[in-house]
Parts: C-alpha cells; sequence; structure tokens
C-alpha cells in the first residue's frame, strides 16, 4: 500500500483554497466557525507551524557533523516563533503576509534538505507544488483584506 501522505498534503491545501474562494465571493464568516480569515490566519498557523515541527524533527536522524543538524533546530524555531509572535501581534491582513513568507522560506529549507539528501525527491515535488497552491491561495485572500 502507498503511503496517505502524499495524498494528505494536497487534501491539506483545501482549506487554503476555500478560505480563499469565501473571501473573494465575500462570504466574512461560516456559521460555527467564525470569521473567513480568522479560520485562514488559524489554519495557516496550525500548518505553517507543523511543517517547522516537520523540520526540526528531521534533524534528529542527522549525524553531529551534518551541517543541517546545528541549523535545522535553529530554523524552524525561528519560524514557528515568528509565527507565533506575528498571530499575536499583527493585522490579520498583516500576519497572511507573514505566513506567505514563512511557507516561502520553509520550501527554501526544504530545498536545501533535498540537496544535502536529507529529505527525498518525492517528497520534495510534492512540498513544491502544495506550496505553490498554498502561497497563491494566501495571497488571493491577502489582497482582498
Amino acid at each position: 500500500m502507498k503511503k496517505p501522505s502524499p495524498y494528505l498534503t494536497f487534501a491539506g491545501t483545501i482549506p487554503f483554497i476555500a478560505c480563499a474562494v469565501l473571501i473573494t465571493i465575500g462570504i466574512d464568516a461560516i456559521q460555527a466557525l467564525g470569521a473567513t480569515e480568522h479560520i485562514l490566519a488559524v489554519y495557516g498557523l496550525v500548518i505553517a507551524t507543523f511543517m517547522a515541527g516537520a523540520q526540526w524533527g528531521n534533524h534528529l536522524s542527522l549525524a553531529d557533523d551534518n551541517a543541517w543538524a546545528v541549523k535545522l533546530p535553529i530554523l524552524s524555531n525561528i519560524v514557528a516563533l515568528a509565527l507565533w509572535l506575528g498571530f499575536l501581534i499583527l493585522s490579520i491582513a498583516g500576519f497572511i503576509w507573514l505566513l506567505i513568507i514563512s511557507f516561502i522560506a520553509l520550501l527554501i529549507i526544504d530545498y536545501g534538505l533535498n540537496k544535502a539528501r536529507v529529505i527525498d525527491d518525492k517528497y520534495f515535488t510534492v512540498r513544491k507544488y502544495v506550496t505553490l497552491i498554498v502561497v497563491v491561495s494566501l495571497i488571493v485572500a491577502a489582497v482582498q483584506l
């Protein structure tokens, strides 16, 4: 049986796409869930910090002399803490832009991990497509807030 991770990763883009569409057509809130922009911001925070945590977890299996064994936990913690502080301090629109920057930064880190053979080509290919979908969805939402 194939691993479900690529399918789950692509499925994870659905809330980003849905929120971008809802914001575009002027639906400001979803009953029982709240403001559409807040739903997008919280979901983006969860997913981006999850991705940073996955990167942090990658460093655990690296040899001590691997450059990424030092860089990875530091970079992933910087991203996670910046997102948390940004969520607390910024406006929703400002935070959505921070999410865009963060998802791009996480992809750049994954690019380095792929080149260093810490993550494989299949995973990185999925990450590229999913990041594109997420970033475009966030930009569509951000320009309307």
